[in-house]
Order: C-alpha cells, then sequence, then structure tokens
C-alpha cells in the first residue's frame, strides 16, 4: 500500500467507463460479451441501426444478403480457364477474391456485435446461399461427367 492507502491495483473511477471499462469519445458504448437479444444495438457503423426498429430490419437484411453474396462469389468462375489474357483474368480473380474477402470480413464484424439477430441472418444466408449456388454446381458436375467443373468452388 501507498502512503495514501491506495492499493497498487486500485481500479479507476467507475465514472470513466462504461459497463465494460471502455469509452469511447466521452461516450458510453456497451459492448457485448455474450449474445443478447433485441433491436437496441449498433451494427458496422456508429449509430445504425440504433433504436429504430426499421432500422434494425434493414441490417437484418443487410447481413443476410452480404452472407449470401459472400457464398455466390465463392462458387461464381467470372474467368474462362484457359483464356487468351491470361494476366487480365488473374488480375480479375485477385479483384473478385479482395471483394469476397472484405465481404467475408463485414459479416464477421456484424456477427461481432453479439446481437443473436444478426447471427442468425448472417448463418441463414451463409447457408441458402450455399445451397443455391453451390449444390446447384454440384448438380452440373455429377451430369456432365466431365470433371472439369471444381466442386464447391475450390481448386482441387
Amino acid at each position: 500500500m501507498s502512503e495514501s492507502g491506495d492499493t497498487m491495483w486500485s481500479s479507476p473511477p467507475a465514472t470513466a467507463m462504461n459497463d465494460t471499462g471502455n469509452t469511447h469519445f466521452g461516450r458510453r458504448i456497451p459492448m457485448h460479451m455474450t449474445f443478447f437479444w433485441g433491436h437496441v444495438t449498433e451494427i458496422l457503423f456508429r449509430g445504425w441501426p440504433g433504436s429504430n426498429s426499421a432500422m434494425y430490419g434493414l441490417s437484418l437484411v443487410f447481413v443476410f444478403t452480404m452472407a449470401l453474396v459472400v457464398e455466390w462469389l465463392a462458387q461464381s468462375d467470372f474467368v474462362v480457364p484457359g483464356s487468351s489474357a491470361d494476366l487480365t483474368a488473374s488480375v480479375l480473380r485477385t479483384l473478385l477474391h479482395t471483394v469476397r474477402s472484405g465481404m467475408s470480413y463485414l459479416v464477421m464484424l456484424a456477427v461481432m456485435s453479439f446481437n443473436g439477430g444478426i447471427f442468425i441472418a448472417a448463418i441463414c444466408g451463409h447457408t441458402i446461399g450455399f445451397f443455391v449456388f453451390r449444390t446447384r454446381a454440384l448438380l452440373r458436375t455429377a451430369h456432365s461427367g466431365s470433371g472439369s467443373e471444381r466442386p464447391y468452388g475450390h481448386a482441387i
């Protein structure tokens, strides 16, 4: 103990921190570390969707759509293999991979809000996207019999 009677491990005053010990520009931000249910939350951007139920519904649709598009981009091959412009094809594939990775990270960050509705919207988007886009590719591969198409959109 010091002469003033404080211990070495004393914590800062409670008025300087929110429930989890974090402040953001002097504003209290509830940071959940477990899943919670409710429409009053922040997802991806400060103040969005806030406490507006309609905006929360829009955020559910937004996260669902992003997860669906991630699955579509994972399956899609916009470049014909063996094309004459190999450099152009490589750049296009790289750009599509970058977009898919960025959207995947945005979905992950949205889920990190720990809102149960957002989590379910992301899972449903990935599930329906996989079912619609990737299983269709498996059916094409089974019917073609050539084996030239890649199952699940990945190189083997």
